[in-house]
């Protein structure tokens, strides 16, 4: 039996260490301007980090944090409310695979997630736009 993909990681500290990347490069890259704004559009960067943490956890495998607090895991459901141009999309990929590299992951597993990570991030694209 396969261990859990956040067992593979190296745990929930790993996962710590990832959401912490992803948002350091968001928040200085340049394709993370727009990103940006709508974190703060809503409850801000700080508390992304910790929800992006909560869900990642059961996305990866191990507990479910978000779904213990939220009662559910329905990606499309937490956006809804979010404009997401397939520029963000794209942008948000682009970060989260740089952080995933950043962060010493690789593997066929990784490659397999970065897969994943394409296809859910484009199907939350809901607004017009590039």
């Amino acid at each position: 039996m396969q261990k859990p993909l956040i067992d593979q990681m190296g745990g929930e500290e790993a996962v710590r260490a990832l959401v912490e990347a992803f948002y350091d490069l968001m928040e200085t890259l340049p394709e993370g301007a727009h990103l940006r704004l709508l974190h703060e559009r809503g409850q801000g960067m700080a508390n992304a980090r910790t929800e992006q943490f909560a869900f990642l956890c059961g996305f990866f495998g191990g507990r479910r944090y978000y779904a213990e607090h939220h009662g559910h895991m329905d990606l499309k459901e937490i956006h809804a409310h979010v404009p997401v141009r397939a520029e963000d999309a794209e942008n948000w990929l682009l970060c989260m695979v740089r952080a995933i590299a950043d962060c010493g992951h690789s593997g066929p597993e990784i490659d397999r997630l970065n897969a994943t990570l394409r296809r859910v991030a484009l199907r939350l694209v809901n607004a017009p736009g590039t």
